[in-house]
């Protein structure tokens, strides 16, 4: 299911022409008290704990993100009002020893990506905010305590990041990523469901010329499979009713159309990761459209299996933890609501 949803509460800043704005701060106090009915994912104390959380204005400038003029805002990303900017988070200080993260011989640039966390208190959120400074790749960490929001700046796989918050022992769900004061569409997904094929496809917008990609992939057979993003997203026929490979550049070759993603090499288990970048692709651009996975390295074959690209939720617009449509939580929900299969 989805969660989609735009933050509470809306930031108004008033900035005069030659002056810079004071930062604000605020505190805010919980208790934590002793409770019978606490996750059983998640380690928590019997006494009660005192907790304060102070949530200063966000300021660090390596957090800020790529500027673009409205010039070079084309019909498919869009700067966004700073009216709807997220809500202050607390700062934590650069993770030591910075090395970038590289898979598939590819630097991956650096991203937001928001995460809701099951935390209760201070000690949580310290917990948190450890284990995430030893991952590789973690540049910067924001903590929301009130809304259980976490917001990572670094270039480390979402894969990575999910089991780096599981091992704390606390439920974590991926509620937005990309760069959605730049972009009206930032991110977008695609879920593959089976019945052989199970795996999740992100993209998210780094620039106007760059976006990055990840996936996992189960239930393939072991070796060498091509995939692409498709024209349409007809599933009617599978794979076979998507169209040709997505190319509307005129800079793209034939022999080398835009949407074509390389080669997934699936290990015996059949499993399959990717992290990587593609220079001139626009998340805009794609939704509607599909990815299809192909028996063959070089997609000769029809294909096995295929899914639609469908937006996705940009940092801070995916807060809400009920879902109207049936009445469940974000917690009460299972893993395969969110992230299909083992992957």
């Amino acid at each position: 299911m989805g969660f989609l949803l735009r933050s509470a509460a809306t930031i108004k800043t008033a900035v005069a022409a030659s002056a810079i704005p004071a930062a604000l701060a605020f505190s805010s106090h919980r208790r934590c008290s002793p409770s019978s009915s606490s996750s059983s994912s998640s380690s928590s104390t019997s006494t009660a704990c005192s907790c304060s959380v102070r949530f200063p204005k966000f300021q660090n400038p390596t957090f800020v993100s790529l500027s673009l003029s409205s010039s070079n805002l084309g019909s498919s990303a869009t700067a966004r009002d700073l009216d709807h900017a997220p809500p202050a988070l607390h700062m934590d200080a650069p993770a030591s020893d910075f090395k970038p993260t590289s898979q598939n011989g590819a630097v991956l640039p650096e991203l937001l990506t928001e995460f809701m966390v099951d935390m209760k208190c201070e000690g949580c959120v310290n917990a948190v905010k450890n284990k995430l400074q030893t991952v590789e790749g973690v540049k910067n960490i924001e903590v929301d305590l009130s809304n259980q929001v976490v917001r990572i700046l670094g270039n480390s796989p979402v894969k990575t990041l999910t089991e780096a918050l599981e091992q704390t022992g606390r439920k974590a769900r991926l509620i937005g990523q990309g760069l959605p004061e730049d972009f009206l569409i930032s991110a977008a997904v695609v879920e593959f469901k089976g019945p052989d094929v199970f795996g999740v496809v992100r993209f998210a917008q780094v620039s106007m010329e760059l976006a990055r990609i990840e996936a996992n992939f189960s239930g393939l057979s072991p070796g060498k499979h091509g995939w692409s993003i498709n024209e349409y997203g007809d599933l009617t026929r599978g794979a076979a009713s998507t169209g040709k490979i997505f190319n509307p550049t005129a800079e793209a070759t034939a022999d080398q159309p835009l949407g074509d993603l390389g080669t997934l090499a699936a290990g015996e288990k059949g499993e399959a990761f990717f992290s990587g970048v593609k220079e001139k692709l626009r998340v805009a651009d794609l939704i509607g459209r599909s990815v299809a996975l192909y028996e063959r390295e070089d997609k000769s074959d029809a294909g096995i299996a295929a899914a639609v690209i469908a937006r996705s939720a940009g940092v801070g617009e995916n807060y809400k933890k009920l879902c109207t449509c049936d009445g469940t939580t974000i917690w009460e929900s299972s893993n395969n609501d969110f992230v299909t299969s083992k992957v």
